[in-house]
């Protein structure tokens, strides 16, 4: 497989955005949490708290960053939030991290402490090329998060940032919340994962982190690449 991942669409109005793209194949991935993720995970939500306890949520660095970015695209509504900052409010407020899938954890671990957004799609039900860039017409995107008797498709609106591949919208919003039909299970054998930054961050701190983890816990092999405003387009091997 080889494709491209490009921002290029959106440097000159976020200039501070990078992505790494690490593309993970041969996976082996758990259905429930094995032991020594569920305490990595309890050690992490501790430090999140010990960290950033008694913080009002805009006043964490890396959520400020993110919030900042939502409003660039027109987004105030606080009932749209970016990944991590949903994360790292339930941390704060002492609820656990929502048990996924052995992989789905891991990279939320990475994303807590990384205070980063971090999302991932099944490569065998995502194609690319793909591209951080801004909605089009007829861009199909079907919620993850829909209830019993609603209908799930919900394109996205003009002017909103999307995480798109070929076939579809993978994720609303820049970060908000992914498509159903690419998301991470335990059946997943090949996966495309971003860690996001906006200003704010350790991003290859993030990336060796994302690779250690989730290398422990799934196996696998992975090839890492970057892309920021100096270099908008990156292969995706």
């Amino acid at each position: 497989m080889s494709a491209s991942l490009t921002i290029a669409e959106l440097v000159e109005t976020f200039p501070d955005f990078r992505v790494a793209v690490l593309v993970f194949d041969g996976l082996t991935i758990p259905a429930g949490r094995p032991t020594e993720l569920d305490a990595l995970i309890a050690g992490r939500e501790e430090a999140a708290r010990a960290a950033w306890g008694g913080t009002d949520l805009s006043a964490i660095p890396g959520i400020a960053a993110w919030r900042a970015a939502y409003k660039g695209f027109g987004i105030r509504k606080t009932s749209y939030r970016c990944s991590v900052e949903r994360l790292m409010k339930n941390a704060l407020a002492g609820r656990p991290l929502p048990a996924i899938n052995g992989f789905v954890d891991a990279y939320n671990a990475v994303s807590l402490s990384a205070v980063a957004c971090v999302g991932a799609d099944d490569l065998d039900r995502a194609a690319g090329p793909f591209a951080f860039r801004f909605a089009r017409p007829g861009d199909s995107f079907v919620d993850m998060a829909a209830e019993p008797g609603e209908d799930p498709n919900d394109p996205p609106k003009d002017g909103e940032v999307v995480y798109a591949g070929a076939g579809h919208v993978l994720c609303r919003r820049w970060n908000w919340r992914q498509d159903a039909r690419s998301i991470i299970t335990p059946g997943t054998r090949r996966a495309i994962l971003t860690i996001q930054t906006n200003g704010w961050g350790d991003l290859d701190a993030a990336v060796e982190d994302a690779r250690t983890v989730i290398g422990r816990v799934c196996g696998g092999t992975v090839s890492i690449a970057v892309a920021d405003r100096n270099h908008p387009t990156v292969p995706v091997v």
